[in-house]
């Protein structure tokens, strides 16, 4: 959709203007003044479509760079600038060091905002203020002490704009021109240090060379809706970061001057204000479309500042592709909702089956169907492509394209001790394995799927899956086969049926991996992740990370000798023991053995026999604390419940029965966030225990029902540095459970919700947030393919992500967004498990 069109484009150009002209034999172009900027409410700069953010958000803790804080611009729709701050290289990665937050303070009577902020390893402190000055924001950078020896030349303001909102665009440097890349070709300087630090030894790193400099930069001249015009009191040089990753920004950097204090730098920041430019409205509906008996409600998004007042309209598709009005009820005003002002057009009377759209004013939805199988079929992806080209230790291959080989057949190294890692690994004083650091583990390089747009197998999240397809066969008995497994040559054919059902073989595959590291070590491990971030952002095809080969230090690297290797290029095995992951992963194996009675006796009854045993083991003995970020399971009684409530399904041994029943008062305090396993045990315990439940089941409902008024969306949005569809998924696929087992209490509605939300019904766009499901849906995804901007069909990324205070993003331009844009694997299991809930709930087929 134009953000303007050519006409309005000439009037705005010449409304609003100074005396200043530039005049030709012909023309006249007159430079549009530029509105003051105001510290609004929200704490903010603002002018018409255009915001600047200083510190509003901060970097996400899960990373030092998530592209979400310092300063921000906001223009005509779309956040083109971050991460103006200070930082240490022209174009650093999302692994370099960045200044650490320590305080905010916005003064509403000046209008100023200063920031203070550290980096401790120099203890060094600064501050970056900014302040309105004539219709543009002044940047400065304050210091109480010179930037330390160590950081000279290092140390400079940097800013990084988008590169995708100034393809095809130009620059002025100092009145010289260039025009921004589309590829990065620029010139490079060594520099060994990177190297070293990336312990891959593959050759010496490099830096890039500036492509322009000047103290006056003016970004996209030509573009009202892309000009940004900054202005310094150093010399300002522009760099292209994908030189160095494709994840990289076109950045503007001063170097901050050696052995000065107070205010060493200045920038005066301009973005420009496009004269009455509206935000065009979104119609956020199902991508899916509905079923005839079904609720059918379309948000109508609008610029706060839209005060026109348009005809929403539904509109029946014809053979011949006449449009025909259908008559609904007129489109009513739900409020106001972060930044934007919303309509609901209600059309659920509306029954009749075929194709339609909304239309509101000049905008048009994509076609989406009333259907009693509007939602049939919308699981296939998921199972037919995502999970099989996420297997890992397998050769991937559809059709003539190979997605990957047989990955990592060298895993894995005994990690090393006292180790804090990337991606939130860690390994504690002792290996708690019979392996010393760096020592091979065999029997690891089996099953598992990657955990995310990388390629680790991350413990917890193998087990969530394992889960979620246990419960989604158990429920419906899905029989479709598309797929053909073969573990004992490691190959994988999408599209090509076996006779075994895929769901049963992705089961067994997550389940090979959990039993491997029982069988190696005698607990589950943390997860298996590469040894350096030079191969954690490893792009395109996995099997070409390492070279598969079990590391030999008595080696050269690049020696190959009997089938081992000299490169340490092996992944790396976290084992401190964790009795959170231990549970977790029993859970996840009871469960298989129900699963896989039939397909795979052998496996069912290994997989019970260690579940049993280690629960055993973990009564026996004080439970190991052992925590660090995100891989280290669940809160303890929460993975212990698990454990014994799939225990007990499998087996009826009253012992479970009992260790629930004493951990009930425990989960009745977090019931919010854990009552699957609490309704799963049902069947299998006195009903004593289900009229328990009944009070925490009245909470739910009462918090689901007033999440449903909090947004025009009626589903809890998050507003984390990690956007929330797993939030959605989870909310709507707990609500189906308690309606199932409680339905006078528990209403269906919030099944719906969840999944009309992923499928488009959302702020901010109206696009599938499941890659290949829905007629638009996200074609741009933080896949393994994430550098092709390319996508995964059936995968699931995290969605909307609220720029705080009130900002929600989704990026279809730029895929390098994890936080909006990457694929999990939990995520893809529950999208199977919600399709299925609502086809339960619509009581139709299961496709």
């Amino acid at each position: 959709m134009a953000r303007y069109a050519a006409c309005g484009l000439i009037a705005v150009l010449l409304a609003g203007t100074t005396a200043t002209t530039t005049a030709t034999a012909q023309t006249t172009i007159r430079t549009p003044a530029q509105p003051e900027m105001v510290l609004g409410k929200a704490g903010y700069y603002e002018a018409p479509a255009v915001n600047v953010l200083v510190f509003s958000n901060w970097y996400d803790g899960l990373f030092a760079d998530s592209k979400i804080s310092g300063v921000e611009i906001i223009q005509q729709g779309t956040r083109t600038a971050t991460n103006g701050d200070v930082r240490l290289s022209s174009t650093p990665g999302q692994w370099d060091a960045i200044g650490r937050l320590v305080e905010r303070k916005v003064d509403t009577a000046t209008g100023a905002i200063t920031v203070t902020l550290e980096y401790p390893d120099y203890n060094w402190r600064y501050q970056i203020r900014s302040e309105r000055r004539d219709g543009a924001v002044a940047v400065s950078v304050i210091l109480d002490a010179p930037v330390p020896a160590a950081l000279a030349g290092k140390a400079g303001f940097n800013l990084e704009f988008l590169p995708t909102a100034y393809f095809h665009h130009s620059y002025m440097a100092d009145g010289r021109t260039g025009t921004f890349p589309l590829y990065p070709a620029d010139a490079m300087t060594a520099t060994p240090e990177r190297n070293a630090a990336s312990g891959r030894n593959e050759g010496p790193g490099a830096e890039p060379t500036a492509i322009a400099q000047g103290t006056r930069f003016v970004l996209a001249p030509e573009d009202p809706a892309r000009r940004v015009t900054i202005t310094s009191t150093a010399p300002v040089q522009l760099f292209d970061g994908r030189n160095q990753a494709q994840n990289g920004w076109f950045v503007l950097r001063s170097i901050l001057p050696n052995g000065r204090t107070g205010k060493v730098l200045e920038w005066t920041i301009q973005p420009n204000s496009v004269p009455g430019w509206l935000r065009p409205p979104v119609i956020a509906h199902s991508q899916l479309g509905y079923t005839p008996t079904g609720a059918k409600v379309a948000t109508i998004e609008l610029d706060r500042n839209d005060r026109r007042t348009l005809p929403a309209r539904l509109l029946r598709i014809g053979e011949d592709g006449r449009m025909t009005p259908v008559k609904t009820a007129p489109a009513k005003r739900w409020g106001d909702y972060l930044r934007y002002n919303y309509l609901q057009l209600d059309f659920s009377a509306v029954r009749d089956p075929g194709l339609y759209v909304i239309e509101y004013g000049e905008t048009r939805t994509a076609p989406f169907r009333i259907a009693a199988d509007a939602y049939a079929g919308a699981w296939h992806p998921t199972l037919d492509v995502y999970f099989p080209v996420a297997m890992d230790h397998m050769f991937v291959n559809e059709g003539n394209r190979v997605w990957h080989g047989d990955a990592h057949r060298d895993d894995a190294r005994q990690a090393p001790v006292d180790h804090e890692h990337i991606d939130l690994y860690a390994q504690g004083p002792t290996t708690d394995t019979r392996f010393k650091p760096g020592d091979h583990i065999p029997g690891l390089a089996v099953g598992g799927w990657f955990d995310a747009g990388d390629f680790d197998i991350r413990t917890q999240s193998q087990y969530q899956v394992v889960r979620s397809l246990v419960d989604t066969w158990e429920r419906w008995r899905p029989t479709r086969d598309t797929t053909s497994v073969d573990w004992t040559r490691r190959r994988t054919e999408l599209h090509v049926p076996d006779g075994t059902p895929d769901l049963l073989q992705q089961i067994r595959h997550g389940a090979l991996q959990l039993i491997a590291q029982f069988d190696a070590v005698g607990h589950a491990i943390h997860g298996i992740v590469e040894p350096d971030v030079a191969q954690y952002t490893h792009l395109g095809d996995a099997s070409t990370k390492t070279d598969g080969l079990i590391y030999d230090p008595m080696l050269k690297i690049g020696e190959e000798k009997n089938g081992r290797s000299g490169t340490p290029d092996d992944r790396w095995a976290f084992t401190t023991k964790a009795s959170a992951l231990n549970y977790g992963s029993i859970a996840a194996l009871a469960a298989t053995s129900r699963a896989l009675k039939e397909m795979d006796p052998a496996l069912s009854t290994k997989a019970l026999g260690i579940a049993t045993k280690i629960w055993a083991e973990e009564q026996s003995h004080a439970p190991d604390l052992y925590q660090h970020g995100n891989t280290t399971g669940g809160p303890l009684d929460a993975e212990r419940f698990s454990a014994a409530v799939e225990l007990l399904r499998t087996t009826r041994d009253p012992r479970y029965a009992t260790a629930v029943q004493s951990l009930w008062p425990a989960m009745e305090k977090t019931f919010m966030f854990n009552p699957r396993d609490a309704v799963a045990a049902i069947p299998v315990m006195p009903a004593s225990y289900r009229d328990g439940m009944i009070p925490a089941v009245r909470a739910f409902a009462a918090a689901a029902t007033k999440n449903a008024t909090a947004s025009p969306f009626g589903v809890p949005i998050t507003t984390g540095g990690w956007a929330g569809s797993g939030t959605v998924l989870s909310t709507a696929l707990n609500a189906y459970v308690l309606h199932k087992a409680f339905p006078e209490i528990m209403p269906a509605d919030p099944v719906f919700r969840g999944l009309e939300f992923l499928v488009g019904h959302h702020p901010g766009s109206d696009i599938s947030f499941v890659s290949g499901v829905g007629t638009q849906s996200k074609e741009v995804a933080y896949g393994n393919n994430r550098a092709d901007f390319s996508f995964i069909a059936g995968g699931v990324v995290p969605g909307v992500l609220v720029i705080k205070p009130d900002f929600p993003e989704n990026h279809e331009d730029w895929p390098f967004f994890w936080g909006e844009n990457e694929y999990v694997i939990p995520e893809g299991a529950m999208w199977i498990e919600l399709v299925h809930a609502v086809q339960d709930l619509q009581a139709a087929p299961a496709g």
